[in-house]
């Protein structure tokens, strides 16, 4: 009986011994704060996006986190001293759910935030990253709200403002002579933004509005209301400051009517070439405003469209290109502020408000991206049109 408990307990040590033994290997088991206990190995920095991965405006959270994970693998792979673990947390596009969403990633470990994606949800979660003090680049939310009085928000996406000055400038040098009605949706801060700022500089360039009319989020199923009026009004051309979704429909329901003007639309028309179920070629000749074409010639933009393709199945987005942007960034940031992955988040923010005024960024989304202290960054969008299913340069 002596010699079983004896037995026992050798076999007993010697399986503690070999556990221990296996938790000594070649990568040092890391601690809550990211980093090894004797070694001082220090683990990936844990990134996480926010965004609609579910819902009528999946496409574009989808977007963001496949766009963020090409970049995450293409840095790992290359190894060096940035190395990212990256979640994508679903947030139905809905402020409070981002809210939850953002708080899970925190409850995980997140270091930094590449999201939220659309502008509602962004300017809920900003205004609590602000109050953690947790670094919050946004790829896609371009209102100034979003980073207005947060000095740790900052945008990868051109503003509301640069968007409608920008459409308006290019009417006016392209379009000489155009009769432009503005379609909004006025309890949206992205479609009001725009076109607030379309209007002011329309009439700076002396671009003529002939009419402008309005929806709610209530009210985004039957537009016929206002493109008899906009036919009416003898606008020839229609500039359409919001997502893709309503944009469809409006020109389902132009079509529908006889009424073919010029439509103009911004960076949240930028999917519906893939919305299931529209017929694409109403699109046609559909001009938008984006800082990012699938058809440009340069290598970077051409191996990231491949690498898209090839994992996703689909031709990118300029939500998936700002996203890859956005971690290059943030790779970009770390590095000139000597950040590692063992500091605590609201350590790594404070460093990164530091230098991000002081870089100077190459992407698929912009050359020479600056930003200011104020979290806006300085690049100019481009316009596109739709010819035989993809966007080309005018």
């Amino acid at each position: 009986m002596k010699k079983k408990k004896f037995f026992a307990l050798v076999t007993a040590m010697a399986m503690v011994l070999g556990l221990a033994a296996c938790g000594s290997s070649d990568t040092p088991a890391a601690d809550e704060g990211g980093t090894s206990d004797e070694s001082s190995t220090v683990t990936a920095f844990k990134i996480g996006t926010l965004g609609p991965l579910t819902g009528g405006t999946a496409i574009y959270g989808q977007a963001v986190a496949n766009g963020a994970k090409i970049a995450v693998d293409e840095i790992n792979a290359a190894g060096g001293d940035i190395q990212f673990e990256i979640q994508s947390e679903d947030d139905t596009n809905d402020p409070e759910a981002s809210v939850n969403a953002y708080n899970t990633l925190m409850d995980d470990g997140m270091q930094m935030l590449v999201g939220p994606t659309t502008t509602g949800p962004a300017q809920a979660v900003s205004a609590v990253a602000y109050t953690d003090r947790t670094f919050m680049l946004t790829p896609s939310a371009s209102s100034t709200d979003v980073i207005d009085g947060k000095d740790n928000v900052f945008q990868v996406c051109f503003t509301d403002p640069n968007q409608g000055t920008a459409a308006a400038d290019y009417m006016a040098e392209n379009m000489a002579g155009a009769k432009v009605a503005v379609i909004y949706q006025n309890d949206s801060a992205y479609s009001q933004g725009i076109r607030d700022t379309f209007v002011a500089e329309a009439g700076v360039q002396g671009l003529e509005v002939v009419w402008e009319g309005t929806f709610t989020k209530d009210t985004a199923t039957d537009f016929s209301v206002q493109l008899t009026a906009a036919q009416a009004a003898g606008a020839d051309t229609l500039f359409l400051p919001f997502y893709y979704q309503e944009a469809s429909l409006v020109l389902n329901q132009a079509d529908a009517m006889g009424y073919a003007p010029t439509f103009f639309g911004v960076d949240g028309m930028d999917g519906i070439l893939t919305m299931e179920g529209f017929d694409t070629s109403l699109a046609e000749g559909v001009m938008l405003l984006t800082p990012f074409s699938a058809d440009a010639e340069d290598e970077r933009t051409q191996t990231f469209v491949q690498t898209y393709q090839d994992q996703f199945g689909e031709i990118p987005n300029q939500f998936a290109a700002d996203a890859y942007d956005a971690v290059y960034i943030l790779k970009a940031a770390l590095e000139a502020s000597g950040c590692t992955a063992d500091m605590s988040a609201a350590e790594i923010c404070e460093k990164l408000v530091e230098v991000m005024p002081t870089l100077s960024v190459d992407g698929l989304t912009g050359s020479g991206m600056t930003w200011d202290a104020s979290g806006a960054v300085s690049k100019a969008p481009m316009a596109v049109v739709i010819e035989n299913g993809v966007y080309v340069l005018p």
